[in-house]
């Protein structure tokens, strides 16, 4: 009766001081008559658990399972969400202008650095090759007999020198012509896949028109943006947990690089995780959440996140304590810094050897006689 009596009498108390207050105060005064009030119930609360406690020799002891605080490991992590990118992802574009004569892959096709791609009409480009090769045929010859006629010292420097130049300049200019003709056959940075083609045979095709999409994704990485609080906890090097919901896929790497930049707009920093991708499972875009251990203690004191209850003073368990030769529930305030995987790490409040009430903590006040299990 007594325990039903405390869980009574609180909201009977607060709702009494609730019609009693009187609604023209001050906020601060509110605020005086409150704490008064509060003082007032902590007071009774205590009296009524003493009452409690001296008659507990007459209840029937309530049946617990306890558990002996001893050191362990704690391990906290954040996660965030990434995102799959390739460095080798990119849209091919031709370096000349032209209209598409021939398209030399098909979509899903492998290919190998150098490969050719597609090719553009360089009819127009070959006739000047044509023209200036003709041109220096005869510009070769002038030069030879102007640079026979000058180690015989007959002639001019002047003409000799017109001569030499002539026939230099279009060396230069079917070098350029010929480069230019390379430009327009599109061939394979580097060893990939097509992914897609854009353009079709007989489309005028430039450079600033997507031609193909090339990929190679041997290698990607996972890019996630994570808060600036951070950025003294999370280095290089260290391990990073990755799961790919999507394709139900778990691995770890370790973390390749933290970015030295902070985002104005998110308040965050990047970080990077290079992963190797042999079976192409793991594609550009793919969504990845990333696990990473910001905090790790080796001899600390955890307990079950579910044993932690909170009042108005703050967080409390239950503690077994010997009073004589009675076993009773204590109360016991508790500070905790950090809390992962319904584990919570305790700062202090509790100390190795105490024995937790961890079953049967929802049925005890403060002073009930127990047993246990």
């Amino acid at each position: 009766m007594k325990k039903i009596l405390i869980v009574a009498i609180i909201p009977l108390l607060f709702a009494c001081s609730a019609k009693d207050a009187d609604k023209e105060l001050s906020k601060e005064d509110q605020l005086k008559k409150y704490k008064s009030e509060f003082a007032t119930l902590k007071k009774k609360i205590s009296s009524l658990e003493k009452e409690i406690r001296s008659e507990s020799n007459t209840d029937e002891a309530i049946s617990v399972a306890v558990t002996e605080i001893t050191n362990s490991k704690f391990e906290h992590f954040i996660q965030v969400t990434g995102n799959v990118e390739a460095d080798k992802n990119i849209t091919i574009t031709p370096e000349a202008n032209g209209n598409i004569i021939s398209i030399d892959v098909v979509e899903g096709q492998k290919v190998r650095k150098g490969d050719v791609i597609g090719k553009l009409n360089t009819a127009q480009i070959q006739r000047s090759i044509d023209e200036v090769k003709t041109n220096l045929e005869l510009s070769n010859i002038l030069f030879e007999r102007q640079q026979r006629l000058w180690n015989q010292k007959i002639g001019s420097e002047v003409e000799y020198l017109q001569a030499k130049a002539n026939k230099e300049a279009l060396e230069s200019k079917l070098e350029a012509l010929v480069a230019q003709k390379d430009m327009a056959i599109i061939t394979a940075p580097f060893n990939g896949i097509i992914d897609e083609i854009h353009q079709k045979k007989g489309e005028l095709a430039g450079p600033s028109i997507p031609f193909a999409q090339l990929v190679n994704i041997d290698q990607v990485y996972v890019e996630a943006d994570v808060a600036e609080t951070y950025l003294n906890y999370i280095k290089a090097g260290e391990k990073a947990d990755l799961e790919f919901p999507a394709i139900d896929f778990r691995t770890s790497a370790s973390i390749y690089r933290t970015s030295n930049i902070i985002d104005p707009g998110n308040r965050s920093f990047k970080v990077r995780v290079n992963l190797n991708n042999p079976g192409h499972k793991i594609k550009p875009n793919l969504i990845s959440v990333l696990k990473i251990k910001d905090y790790e203690i080796d001899n600390a004191i955890v307990v079950p996140s579910i044993i932690v209850k909170k009042d108005f003073e703050g967080s409390y368990l239950y503690v077994a304590k010997k009073e004589g030769k009675k076993l009773v529930a204590n109360k016991t305030y508790i500070q905790i810094s950090k809390t992962y995987n319904n584990l919570s790490l305790i700062e202090s409040g509790v100390q190795l050897g105490d024995k937790i009430i961890t079953e049967g903590y929802s049925q005890v006040v403060n002073g009930t006689l127990i047993s246990t299990k």
